[in-house]
């Protein structure tokens, strides 16, 4: 130990002491070390005191202990003290506690294998991995892949990553997982999918070339290095792979629990499959070399779902199935041959058995002859310069030969599929780059090492100097770049070692040339070992106890090898004539792997147990192949090994060295001794030794400013803080040889840190002492106060106290003296009061007695009430079944014939509508006819054109005339006004109606209810009577048959009048069917008529065809919008209005009916005749008010009639005109037809083409109006007919009305009980009848008595009955008029008919409306009367209609006015130009050269439908402009909001509407893909915001951290902050207000941001250790309250946003939150639901303390927490999903802006844009 550090031995000072069990072991001094002390005296963990005696010679004092907050770095070369226990000690606590596999070592990543599957090799943890510096995160294996891919493609040099270690320390999956990184991060360049072939090959060379050993169940029995090669996009294009070193003795032997290679166990696994019956495999158990081991399975794997694995892997590298069984043929014949059993014949020669099972097998399965295997295996043949012979060999060697070809056959098998798979992988492409993976063998030592451990330990010394040379290499360019003085570092150099193996006269070379002897041998070649290096080199020993054995000291350990068996393995022989015997074979696939067998003898690979070989996948084409093949195993391998490095040396090289942390294969358990062995072994500790004897500890001047200010004076502070640190460094450290000030940083010799922590922590200590000391002070005088207080308050009670005491006995003296005086008054008082008593005693007897005999009066009375009640009640209650019966009954009949009729009128219905059908059939012969006609218009047209010049003269006066009549329409519109103010005082009078409407209708109510408390105390009467008259219930049944039979005629009855009624009403029908095919026959003689009408006036006829209406067709001017639809011009247009209005027509009588219908049913259930008078009152008023309204209307469509023929005239003005000036002539350029004439000429047709189309615009919105209020009345109003009056009316009978009657009144009640219902004058009849049976009753009368009064009840019956008759009948009246009324208005609807039919089409549309808003008015008042609510809102709804319609009368009135002025204006411009040309006398040419500027008249254009054209070419140009190029700011500020969304739903709207699929699907598949390539996210802007920046100054300290860091974020230069983020969000929040998106997807837009932000910020929380701290909580708890104020003021915390930080807020409040007890583990589950069990532990082992007050989290904590969140359902991914994205909620809000009226600025550069 360095005696610099003397001053830190003081008292509880932590150091570490050697220990046999745990290497290393802490304690803690009790005394402090003073110079010259003999010991330490010491305090171990558990307690025990121990004294530690110092070496004599050295004086060297232990290692000291870092400080707690520096154990658990993530990089080891962090720590202060640089040292084996301080690496050994945090390693244990990140892999054990924290459950962390990797750290950092400086360049070196130190993978510890857990035994276990991990969760951290998924997609998100590539992703998140992706992109980031090596430092930024966690050490992993994807951030070494990620470092070397990046500095492939920044420094373009190509990189190797060198995994190395023990078996079973994890190398393969490392390699495997760096490999799958490149994959995933870099992808294929080529549709080959080169990564997939990658990955694939890593299960074929697992299969053929790892076995289980001891110490791993998949051990790697090669080396290999892969080279994966990229493009110069740094794409995968493809691999390459060389193998090193096979280890082909095991397939010839296996130590115990230990297996072959895994083929072969799958192959003996699937042979119960008919793929492989015919290699004769069974179970691995009855082969020699799949049984040694003595374990054929490996527990958790299939051996057969494996095999298929392999084969799926062959198959997508393209190794085909024939290839495939000819592989497992190879290898089966292998497993065969191990079985041929080789016998003694004597002693020097052996012999097979004939006909041996397995070697029949062999032989077939690979095709050669069995004689001659047979005769080869158990000879040999040697050659002399003369002759031949052929020698028997004994049987052991026999066994070695038959070993050594199936170890040969296995060799080239292996060389086979490793080339192939190559051939798979490599690629026609230009590589630019690779980056090669290695994974080899690490350090090796056991009991007995012989030929393969020394090869292993050469690789690895060779591996071991070209890592110490990159490591010396980086330190010194470190310094160099900080330009700090530095001497040359003394590091161990295995230079030495390396020469010992591989220089002339070498290990190596005495083997070789021991090899080349007649009689070579391994001891002739140990004693030239020992001559030749004994002496000379101090690497190399000689054992005491050996002859046969040698030491060399590697750079790990002293390894002692057996010299037994080095030459035979190093010259690795086979039988050239079972070569040659390969060779002859009739399968193809063994000739091909023995084509290149040039000499049996010659060595090709280490032979006998454990021997290994190098198999070259490239062998050089230049060298000559004989002598190639003729080199030793160690030549070979030495050789290979040159060209490794010259590779490794090329390239620039990242370390992963892997750790076994148990020889159980235990999970997360560290056993320290084989750490340290492997750490000696795989050059960690090296690297930590060249780091420590420099200053391994940097730091940037930011940094030691923000970590050690406490130890800083406010003086000491200035501006410059490298000047600050320079200052405050040379106070705190006065060694100034212990720090160098570099011209970033600082660099610390080992152990300064520490100090400077020790230093920081005592005075953090000191400020601490003296907090507590003022807050003490504080509270003792706060108690001291507090207690003052409380003593003056206790004096001032005490004194008040007494004073209440004096103050309370002089009140109870002078109460004692009142008390005297009132007891004595009491007392009297009491005498008197109880003579009183006593006299009110008797009173109440007496007259209690009086008021009993009075009760007992009352009783008897009440009780004969009673009995008379019941009896009447009976009576009642016998009369109301009787009658409930017998309604039932007429309800089902009038119920069934209620249904007859419906289905009857349904099938009229049916018959009308297919009536109507056949009338429209011969449509298509007249518009055939209509464009004949049309033909005919246009050659009238020419000569009317011709009679225009005649029209010119006239002109003047007509002109005149329209100003006269402009006059008159002025007068008429105020007329108009006028009228409307008697709209409102009729709605006035109408207001009146409905109050005395509601008025009666409350009378009515309360009529109502005082009949139904009369009905109810006649029910009672009548119950009384039947509970006391039992004798009637004889006459009970008789009555019952008596009503029987009444009913059955009623029905009778009923029927015959349905019938008549049903006849009468099909009899009405058919003269309406008639009538109305009349009216359509006449209807359209009348519509041809007006056609050829048509055809003579009009002067301008339309071109045959159809036009499309947009969808969303605005017009500014009447601000009214309808759907798209297809107009025919011409006579088409009449032929729809007429369609239209017939069948408005029909549906308007089918509703009336209805209407009629729904009426009587109402009526029916009106039962007093003051009711009857208010409607017969209101109908009159009804009558009035429609004859006041349709003389209004009638004048308002005279005033229409009249703009329309004005209008006409003034177009056939001026089409004549027009006329005139065509047809004349002159020579001048003033003629008519010169450039003005024709532009003004083209003007006044564009403004007549308007007219027009305002025109047809107004007609089709009145039909539309039309239709659409007469199919929603339709569907409000169309209810089931009602014809209760009909059939009331065809009651004669009384008896009959009265039992109609009696159902009408009662058909609302449900009919719980029925009963046989009793007729009220049968039983009146029976109970006069009664009179003989007098003598019947009893003495006392009483059942008389009850007779007579069940007279008088009959009677009161009677006498209800017939005035409901009466009311009834008038009723049946009432429905009469109203059934009259009905005809009266059918015919009228009639008559109106067949006058419209006789109208122009303009004027049978205005005749329409107004008769449908007289309609609407009447019905609106039958609602008023019949529901006031509905009435209400239907009339609102009416005059809201009534209101628009008005409006678009007086508009188009406007637009005709003012299309009048502009005629006249142009009329007189003409004349004054043609005026001004005739007499002036300009020249033609000057004329020509003048510019002719039209006269602009404003209008709308016509023919723009909202479309836009391009052209396929310019799609690219179309994007780019408005996508691509496009400045948001500007558009936004510049133009209207959407603009580029309205220019592209235009152009994908005429792509639609020319049905040219294909546009519209490349048009937005470039529009999607343009928006996604202008998508910016940058995720290291959120991270360094949100974790790294310090918002709250001060709060965190910068921990000290090591090589691998990440340069710190608290200087604020360069670095994104919280504010940095509030701006990109507040500029992207107005950014879209700017451009008007909606509000709602300004919401999801938001959340969808916050939640980028918290799943990024919470998955790089959970991959850096250095972030999980206490501070770090409160930031992270500070920034996210500033996310919700930014959504506060936005007004976006409804958005959900801030639900999706929770996850984020939970971590952070874990970070802060107690985690020691139980109660503490119960809060975080309760707090933690958004976090998974994952994330919680994971956040736990990560918690970092920054300072020595914090604690670490305990790991029985994390068990707790673990066991409290087992039951808990969810993910076990540990990340959450940066790319999930929140499904979008589009809002239908219709635009405002119409698509005809937007204009496209010059700006957008979209010139090439057609508008359509």
């Amino acid at each position: 130990m360095n005696r610099d550090l003397e001053y830190m031995f003081v008292k509880r000072a932590r150091v570490w002491i050697p220990d046999a069990e745990e290497v290393w072991k802490s304690a803690e001094l009790i005394k402090d070390y003073k110079n010259g002390d003999a010991s330490l005296q010491l305090m171990l963990e558990d307690g025990t005191k121990l004294e530690h005696n110092l070496d004599p010679k050295t004086k060297n004092l232990p290692y000291l202990r870092n400080p707690d907050i520096l154990v658990g770095e993530n990089d080891l070369t962090a720590l202060s003290y640089l040292h084996e226990p301080a690496v050994l000690h945090n390693l244990k606590v990140r892999f054990s506690d924290s459950k962390l596999i990797y750290t950092y070592c400086g360049i070196v990543l130190v993978a510890i294998n857990p035994y276990e599957s991990l969760p951290i090799y998924g997609s998100d943890i590539i992703n998140a991995y992706s992109g980031q510096n090596m430092g930024d995160m966690d050490p992993h294996i994807f951030a070494v892949a990620e470092e070397a891919y990046k500095q492939m493609a920044r420094d373009e040099r190509n990189q190797s990553i060198i995994v190395s270690g023990e078996s079973g320390a994890g190398k393969t999956v490392s390699a495997k997982y760096a490999m799958r990184y490149f994959a995933t991060v870099s992808g294929s360049a080529s549709e080959a999918n080169v990564e997939e072939k990658v990955l694939a090959s890593n299960p074929i060379m697992e299969a053929i070339g790892n076995a289980k050993t001891t110490r791993n169940d998949n051990s790697s029995r090669f080396g290999k290095y892969i080279e994966i090669g990229f493009d110069t996009r740094f794409r995968i294009i493809g691999a390459n792979m060389r193998t090193y070193l096979l280890e082909k003795s095991r397939v010839v032997f296996q130590a115990d629990e230990e297996r072959n290679y895994h083929i072969f166990y799958q192959l003996c696994a699937s042979s119960h499959l008919p793929d492989y019956k015919n290699l004769r495999l069974s179970s691995a158990n009855d082969f020699f070399y799949t049984r040694q081991g003595r374990s054929p399975v490996i527990n958790g794997v299939d051996d057969t779902k494996e095999l298929c694995n392999t084969r799926n892997a062959f198959t997508l590298l393209g190794i085909n199935e024939s290839y495939q069984l000819g592989l497992f043929q190879v290898l089966a014949a292998i497993l065969h041959i191990g079985n041929v059993e080789i016998k003694d014949r004597d002693s020097d020669s052996s012999v097979i058995a004939p006909n041996n099972v397995h070697l029949t097998a062999f032989c077939e399965l690979v095709g050669v002859t069995y004689q001659d295997m047979s005769q080869w295996l158990c000879h040999r043949k040697l050659k002399t310069a003369t002759e031949t012979y052929v020698k028997p060999l004994p049987r052991l060697q026999a066994t070695n030969a038959r070993d050594a070809l199936a170890k040969h056959i296995y060799a080239k098998l292996f060389n086979w599929i490793v080339e192939h798979v190559n051939k798979a992988l490599i690629t026609n492409m230009k590589q630019h780059s690779f980056i090669g993976v290695l994974d080899i063998y690490g350090f090796e030592t056991f009991e007995i090492n012989s030929f393969e451990q020394f090869c292993i330990n050469y690789a690895n010394e060779k591996l071991q100097q070209q890592f110490n040379m990159h490591v010396f290499k980086l330190e010194q360019e470190e310094y160099m770049r900080e330009q700090i003085p530095w001497t040359l570092i003394d590091f161990y150099d295995n230079q030495p070692c390396i020469n010992l193996i591989e220089a002339k006269m070498g290990i190596l070379d005495l083997l070789d040339e021991e090899c080349k002897m007649p009689k070579g041998s391994d001891d002739s070649w140990a004693q030239k070992l020992y001559n030749t290096h004994l002496k000379t080199c101090n690497l190399f020993e000689k054992p005491r106890m050996s002859n046969r054995a040698f030491i060399i000291k590697h750079f790990a350990d002293k390894v002692e090898y057996q010299c037994e068996g080095f030459l035979r393995k190093n010259k690795d022989t086979v039988n050239e004539e079972q070569i040659n015997v390969m060779k002859a074979s009739k399968f193809d696939l063994l000739v091909e792997l023995f084509r290149d067998e040039d000499s049996a003898t010659s060595p090709t690979g280490p032979q006998g147990t454990g021997g290994r070989t190098r198999l070259s996948v490239k062998p050089d084409k230049g060298r000559d192949k004989s002598k190639e093949h003729k080199k030793t195993v160690g030549c070979q391998f030495r050789n290979s090994l040159q060209m490794l490095m010259a590779t490794l040396n090329a390239t620039t090289p990242h370390y992963v060295r892997c750790i076994k942390p148990n020889d159980f294969k235990m999970a997360f358990t560290f056993d320290p001794k084989r750490a340290v062995q492997q750490l000696r072994a795989c050059g960690v500790l090296e690297t930590i030794r060249i780091s420590a004897a420099g200053f391994p500890s940097r730091w940037t001047y930011q940094e030691f400013f923000s970590r050690y200010r406490v130890l800083m004076k406010q003086k000491d502070v200035l501006n410059d803080k490298r000047l600050t640190c320079r200052n405050v460094l040379e106070k705190l450290v006065e060694d100034q040889d212990k720090y160098q000030f570099g011209k970033t940083k600082i660099f610390f010799r080992s152990g300064q840190v520490a100090y400077l922590e020790k230093l920081r922590a005592d005075k953090l200590r000191v400020a601490c002492i003296r907090i507590q000391k003022t807050i003490r002070c504080w509270l003792e005088r706060k108690k001291y106060l507090r207690k003052r207080s409380s003593a003056i308050t206790i004096q001032r009670f005490t004194r008040g106290y007494q004073a209440r005491r004096l103050v309370k006995w002089m009140r109870r003296t002078q109460a004692a003296t009142t008390i005297q005086k009132n007891q004595r008054m009491c007392v009297e008082r009491k005498r008197y009061r109880q003579k009183q008593a006593a006299a009110l005693v008797m009173q109440t007897i007496l007259r209690g007695y009086m008021a009993r005999q009075m009760y007992q009066g009352l009783v008897r009375n009440q009780k004969a009430v009673i009995i008379q009640r019941h009896v009447r009640g009976w009576l009642a209650r016998c009369w109301y079944k009787r009658c409930l019966e017998s309604l039932v009954y007429l309800q089902c009949c009038f119920r069934r014939m209620k249904a007859r009729r419906a289905l009857k009128k349904l099938k009229i219905e049916a018959r009308s509508v297919e009536h109507f059908k056949k009338l429209n059939k011969g449509m298509e012969n007249k518009i055939m006819q209509l464009q004949r006609r049309i033909d005919e218009q246009t050659r009238d047209n020419r000569a009317v054109h011709d009679k225009m010049s005649s029209m010119e003269n006239s002109h003047t006066a007509e002109s005149e005339k329209l100003r006269t009549e402009l006059h008159k329409l002025k007068g008429v519109e105020e007329e108009a006004k006028n009228k409307t103010n008697q709209v409102t005082s009729l709605l006035d009078e109408l207001e009146k109606l409905r109050k005395e409407l509601t008025a009666t209708q409350k009378e009515k109510k309360t009529i109502e209810d005082w009949a139904q408390k009369y009905r109810k105390e006649m029910e009672t009467m009548v119950s009384e009577l039947k509970e006391q008259n039992g004798t009637l219930k004889k006459d009970k049944d008789e009555l019952n048959r008596l009503i029987q039979e009444q009913s059955q005629q009623m029905t009778e009855k009923m029927a015959r009048a349905i019938v008549s009624e049903t006849q009468q009403l099909e009899r009405d029908l058919n003269e309406e069917r008639s009538r109305y095919q009349n009216l359509l026959t006449e209807h359209l003689r009348l519509e041809e008529k007006y056609d050829d009408f048509k055809e003579r006036m009009a002067t301008n006829p339309s071109k045959p065809g159809h036009r499309r209406t947009d969808s969303t067709h605005s017009s500014n001017e009447s601000e009214c919008t309808y759907n798209s639809e297809y107009t025919e011009e011409g006579s088409r247009t009449s032929d729809d209005v007429t369609r239209g209005i017939d069948t408005s027509l029909t549906l308007k009588l089918q509703k009336r009916l209805t209407e009629l219908e729904s009426e009587k049913q109402s009526l029916r259930n009106e039962l007093e005749t003051k009711e009857d008078q208010f409607l017969r009152a209101r109908a009159r008023d009804d009558v009035e008010f429609k004859k006041a309204r349709g003389a209004e209307l009638e004048y308002e469509s005279l005033k229409r009639q009249e703009l329309e023929s004005e209008n006409k005239k003034l177009k056939h003005d001026l089409t004549a005109m027009r006329g005139s000036l065509l047809s004349g002539t002159s020579a001048g350029s003033s003629a008519p037809g010169s450039p003005p004439y024709k532009v003004l000429l083209d003007q006044l047709n564009s403004a007549c083409e308007e007219l027009d189309v305002r025109k047809e615009e107004v007609l089709i919105l009145r039909s539309q109006l039309v239709s659409q209020k007469e199919a929603m009345h339709h569907k409000e109003t169309m209810t089931e007919p009602s014809v209760y009056a009909e059939e009331v009316s065809k009651l004669k009978d009384a008896d009959e009305l009265k039992q109609a009657c009696i159902g009408l009144k009662d058909t609302n009640r449900s009919p719980r009980f029925i009963h046989k219902s009793l007729d009220v004058s049968d039983l009146l009849n029976r109970l006069r009848s009664a009179a003989p049976d007098f003598h019947k009753l009893n003495e006392d009368g009483e059942m008389w008595l009850v007779n007579q009064g069940l007279k008088e009840t009959i009677r009161l019956l009677e006498h209800q009955a017939q005035t409901q008759r009466r009311a009834y009948d008038s009723e049946v009246e009432v429905l009469r008029g109203e059934l009259q009324n009905v005809k009266e208005e059918n015919n009228r609807q009639q008559q109106l008919l067949a006058q419209n039919l006789q109208l122009p089409p303009e004027a049978r549309i205005e005749a329409s409306l107004q008769h449908e808003i007289t309609r609407l008015t009447n019905e609106n008042l039958e609602l008023m009367a019949e529901d006031p609510t509905a009435s209400q809102e239907a009339r609102v709804i009416i005059l809201r209609r009534m209101v628009d319609l008005m409006e678009q009368l007086e508009k188009q009135d406007r637009t005709i006015r003012k299309l009048k002025k502009q005629l006249k204006v142009y009329s007189k411009r003409i004349g004054e130009m043609g005026a001004g040309q005739a007499e002036g006398q300009t020249s033609p040419q000057q004329t020509v050269d003048e510019p002719i500027r039209p006269v602009n008249i404003p209008r709308r254009e016509k023919d723009f439908q909202g479309m836009l054209e391009y052209n396929k070419e310019d799609e690219l140009k179309l994007v780019k402009n408005l996508i691509l190029e496009l400045k948001p700011r500007g558009v936004a500020v510049n133009l209207i909001p959407g603009l580029p969304s309205y220019i592209l739903f235009m152009c994908v709207r005429h792509a639609d509407y020319v049905n040219d699929d294909q546009k519209v699907r490349t048009l937005l598949t470039s529009t999607i893909n343009s928006i996604k390539k202008i998508l910016k996210y940058q995720e290291d802007t959120q991270v360094s915001a949100m974790l790294e920046h310090e918002t709250i100054q001060g709060v965190s300290g910068v921990k000290p951290t090591g090589l691998r860091k990440r340069t710190s974020s608290i200087a604020d230069e360069g670095c994104y902050t919280l504010d940095s983020i509030l701006r990109q969000l507040s500029a992207f929040h107005s950014t879209m207000c700017q451009h008007g998106t909606d509000p709602e997807l300004i919401k999801q837009v938001v959340k969808q941001q916050f939640y980028i932000i918290g799943a990024v910020t919470l998955n790089n929380l959970l991959l850096r250790k250095d972030m999980c701290s206490w501070s770090k909580g409160m930031q992270i708890r500070y920034n996210v309250s500033q996310l919700e104020e930014w959504l506060r003021d936005k007004g976006l915390m409804v958005c959900g946003a801030k639900e999706t930080l929770e996850p984020l807020i939970q971590a952070a409040q874990l970070l802060q939150v107690k985690k020691k007890t139980d109660e503490d583990a119960d809060a975080i589950c309760s707090m933690c639901l958004a976090l998974t069990t994952a994330q919680i532990v994971k956040v736990l082992n990560l918690y970092t303390p920054v300072n020595e007050f914090e604690e670490r989290v305990s790991v029985s904590f994390i068990r707790t927490i673990q066991t409290r969140l087992r039951d808990r359902c969810e993910s076990p991914q540990l990340l959450m999903d940066t790319k999930m994205i929140y499904p979008v909620t589009f809002p239908f809000n219709p635009s405002s802006l119409a698509l005809e009226t937007i204009q496209i600025p010059g700006s957008l550069n979209l010139g090439f844009l057609t508008r359509v």
